[in-house]
């Protein structure tokens, strides 16, 4: 975990020995990924280490957050350019706040700008204590690029294994968390989990939440099919009957009775924990309905939480509706009942039906690979769709000095402008010790005997001012004029 270019997916990339980095959209890990790689330390002891990738973009806290609740050792990746930044101290709080052991990797000390000294200082004083620097938080000094300290810090996460005495029993039935969730066009509902303890094995049945799954396809991470897998793998399992929500437990059974009966269970408990939400103030903004359909439910996660932080004075945007794979004719339809709906997708398409529809109902369906362009286009939304607003705004002001004449709604002024601006045909204010008393509007204007369109600060001038109320010397008048914002 760490800020988005201190080296997270390059350093993955290096254990994995393959390049992750070239397929990442917009030079960033958007997705939540569980990797398993083979270690043998210096003593010849070899080890499995799975490794989950979570993003370093600001808008992927949920995802971190997830992915920190399911690890058991996390790795707090520093740049020795860098040093900590915002997204470090981010990342550091999802850390403590899911109870983590964690090391610290100062990555890029390769290149010519490093300073480990330098970071270790810089860690010290955001009060991440490392050893030697008055802590206990073990420190690597790593190049991703090169490899050099990557070893060590292998042997320092298999060293934290066993000083956390981090176990498993493989004897019994395996249980876990659900890490992704995604929709095939052929293949249906698939959900990647990672086992925390016990085995599973094709032919058992899985349950995460309300989702049920019997285990006909099980897959490594590599896409491979396997018969069996036991803790921490992360594993692929296809065919869910509904997609399990990311970051919950799940638990596997021996036989279809047993897992439907634990299924009715997770129901009824879901069913008694919705509680009836408290009806609050109308909202006064605009509403601006959101679909979002996406590849995986931890990007609808991000987008969710990046529409959360769009702040407007005249907009809101409620989403509506969220959901896995592509964009359907369904999703088309509940757009249809809500006027101005925006449509999202995230790294999937609309199929030819929906995009049919949306075409007849001039609905546009917007697709996006890279999250920051969601939240871009969103606010042009917010800006294009906000109600303007008619705001009055002041021109200029004068002080009546003489009342002339006055024949019905029409009276004949002296007056002396003292801020800004006064104009024919011009809306007035009539103020009486600072308090409007009513409206008019200047019909004529005359400076030194001459008509005029307008009066400048500074100068008087005659003025002859349509309006039911009487004005009277001492008053003064305020022209402005109507904006829209």
């Amino acid at each position: 975990m760490g800020h988005i270019d201190h080296g997270k997916s390059t350093l993955l990339d290096y254990i994995r020995k393959s390049n992750i980095v070239e397929k990442e959209v917009g030079g960033i890990t958007q997705r939540i990924s569980a990797y398993e790689i083979t270690h043998t330390n210096s003593a010849g002891n070899t080890s499995l280490i799975t490794f989950i990738d979570t993003p370093g973009h600001e808008a992927f806290v949920a995802m971190r957050d997830r992915g920190a609740r399911i690890a058991d050792i996390a790795i707090l990746v520093v740049s020795a350019e860098d040093g900590v930044k915002p997204q470090t101290l981010e990342a550091l709080r999802s850390i403590k706040d899911a109870g983590l052991p964690y090391i610290v990797a100062i990555n890029k000390i390769d290149k010519e700008g490093a300073n480990v000294e330098r970071t270790k200082q810089n860690l010290t004083e955001n009060e991440i204590y490392i050893e030697g620097y008055g802590g206990d938080i073990p420190a690597v000094a790593i190049s991703a690029k090169t490899g050099k300290g990557i070893p060590e810090l292998l042997d320092m996460v298999m060293l934290v294994t066993e000083l956390q005495e981090l176990k498993g029993n493989s004897s019994e039935n395996a249980t876990g968390f659900v890490l992704e969730t995604e929709r095939h066009k052929t293949k249906g509902i698939s959900a990647t989990l990672i086992i925390k303890n016990g085995t599973v094995k094709t032919g058992m049945v899985v349950v995460a939440g309300q989702s049920l799954a019997p285990i006909r396809i099980l897959e490594n991470f590599k896409g491979e099919k396997i018969e069996t897998a036991t803790f921490s793998s992360p594993i692929r399992i296809i065919g869910f009957d509904s997609a399990p929500a990311v970051g919950i437990a799940f638990t596997t059974f021996s036989n279809k009775k047993e897992a439907e009966a634990f299924q009715e269970e997770a129901a009824e408990k879901a069913k008694e924990a919705k509680k009836p939400v408290a009806q609050t103030a109308e909202e006064t903004r605009y509403v601006i309905p959101v679909l979002i359909k996406a590849d995986q439910l931890g990007s609808i996660d991000a987008i969710t939480h990046e529409i959360a932080k769009i702040k407007h004075d005249r907009v809101v945007f409620k989403v509506i509706s969220t959901g896995i794979g592509p964009i359907s004719e369904n999703d088309i339809k509940a757009a249809i009942t809500k006027e101005h709906t925006v449509i999202i997708g995230f790294n999937i398409d609309a199929d030819g039906a929906a995009k049919g529809l949306a075409d007849r109902f001039e609905l546009k369906i917007e697709i996006f690979n890279i999250i920051y362009k969601v939240t871009e286009y969103l606010e042009k939304v917010a800006s294009e769709q906000a109600p303007r607003i008619q705001m009055e705004e002041k021109t200029g002001t004068a002080k009546i000095l003489k009342l002339f004449s006055r024949m019905k709604d029409k009276q004949v002024l002296g007056a002396r402008v003292e801020q800004g601006v006064i104009a024919l045909d011009e809306e007035v204010k009539i103020l009486r010790r600072d308090t409007e008393i009513g409206r008019g509007r200047i019909r004529e204007l005359q400076q030194m005997k001459t008509k005029a369109s307008e009066v400048t600060e500074g100068n008087e001038c005659g003025a002859m001012i349509e309006s039911k109320i009487e004005i009277a010397p001492g008053d003064k008048i305020e022209c402005f004029k109507v904006v829209e914002k």
